[in-house]
């Protein structure tokens, strides 16, 4: 009896058993459809070459932190977005189609400008001084040939060991035959590099590339007193532009041309004039290439620049030095007291220095053609001045062009 109430227990366990294998097989898989709790990974286990080895799951292996991730997505993807519209605009000039100006915004302006340019020019140029072993001058000039195209044919030393460091390479004079002075035209150019814009300026506005302009007075500065202008104006000041015109019938012109890092870096007297008046502009030192002249409107008057006005036989004519990245130093040959991108100065003002004494009545005279100064590396040089109305200039837009070339005449 016994024996026979065993095996029916056994019989019937034997017919629970799957059906609990079963069941219990539905609830870990329901169970893997809800959120776990957080619960330690298990490691897994596996043999290679009679070597164990234990891993996680891949999933822990790669966790993303959120702010990483979207700091590099972002900007990779704005990075691409640039150089894509870079290319784009490049494809529609190459089809001669005019591309409208897309300027940068307020805060990608203040970001830029939060760069310390300033400082870093400043230990660029600490480093140009440095003097090269006489073994390494070779190579390392050679390089900076190749990458900007820098004819040394044109240099009055050719050697390239004559050259201690590279300030002074970058600062190498040509020979006198290289740049012929125009003696035709009433102005020439006073440096070697790429016409940017140029013309008439009309409500005091200066266009620095087509289509973005920057403001007259911002980049000159508040006019001096009326006592202190070589002629008074020719028509009530209602605006800045009538306060720089001193005789009727005349107009006022500009003209832009920027210097690359390979063009010959010494600048000259564009015409017989009188310098009267020197203004240095403590700024910022961003890139004044072409590209960042058409995305930062008024770009010349953010970076510093040391503007120098006087007179001609028209009238108002005035010559600015713009500085940029790596060019915290412009040198004006003449004034000695001239210190540009140091740090005793602060951004947002201006100094001032009248070249007219009592000793010295007509201020500084430059005949044209005769040197006037030099920057680091390249730069830009702006021409604001006044002229008769039949006043033409012999250029093109985007030209190439070189000192002693003519920039237009009467």
């Amino acid at each position: 009896m016994a024996a026979s109430v065993g095996q029916r227990c056994l019989r019937l366990l034997r017919e629970v058993a799957p059906w609990r294998s079963s069941l219990h097989h539905r609830e870990n898989t329901a169970l893997s459809h809800f959120p776990q709790p957080s619960r330690k990974l298990p490691l897994r286990a596996f043999s290679k070459n009679a070597r164990k080895v234990h891993t996680a799951p891949a999933r822990a292996l790669f966790r993303l932190r959120p702010l990483p991730f979207l700091v590099l997505t972002g900007g990779g993807g704005y990075a691409g977005y640039r150089q894509y519209e870079k290319y784009r605009e490049q494809e529609l000039e190459k089809l001669g189609l005019e591309i409208p100006p897309k300027l940068a915004g307020h805060w990608e302006v203040a970001l830029y400008k939060s760069v310390p340019t300033r400082l870093l020019s400043r230990a660029w140029g600490r480093l140009n001084q440095v003097e090269l072993p006489h073994w390494l001058r070779r190579p390392v000039y050679s390089l900076y040939i190749w990458t900007f195209g820098v004819n040394m044919k044109e240099a009055a030393v050719e050697d390239l060991h004559h050259y201690r460091n590279l300030s002074e390479f970058f600062r190498r004079k040509l020979k006198p035959q290289a740049r012929p002075v125009c003696g035709v035209h009433c102005v020439i150019s006073p440096s070697d590099g790429k016409i940017l814009n140029f013309g008439q300026v009309k409500n005091s506005e200066v266009e620095q590339v087509k289509g973005v302009t920057y403001s007259l007075e911002s980049f000159l500065g508040p006019r001096t007193s009326v006592e202190d202008l070589p002629f008074p104006p020719a028509a009530s000041c209602n605006s800045f532009r009538s306060q720089l015109v001193t005789r009727e019938g005349n107009e006022l012109y500009h003209c832009v041309i920027y210097l690359a890092p390979g063009d010959y870096h010494c600048f000259h007297s564009p015409t017989d004039w009188t310098v009267s008046h020197r203004r240095h502009f403590p700024g910022s030192l961003m890139s004044v290439n072409p590209g960042m002249a058409r995305w930062i409107k008024e770009l010349f008057c953010h970076n510093e620049r040391v503007v120098l006005t006087g007179d001609w036989k028209h009238g108002f004519f005035s010559l600015t030095a713009v500085g940029a990245t790596n060019v915290g130093s412009i040198r004006i040959y003449f004034d000695q007291d001239l210190h540009t991108n140091s740090p005793r100065y602060s951004k947002g003002s201006y100094n001032d220095f009248s070249f007219v004494t009592q000793a010295n009545r007509e201020g500084i005279p430059m005949r044209k053609g005769e040197h006037l100064g030099e920057f680091n590396l390249g730069s830009t040089i702006v021409l604001i001045f006044e002229a008769p109305k039949d006043f033409d200039f012999k250029l093109k837009a985007g030209q190439k062009i070189r000192f002693g070339e003519a920039l237009g005449s009467l």
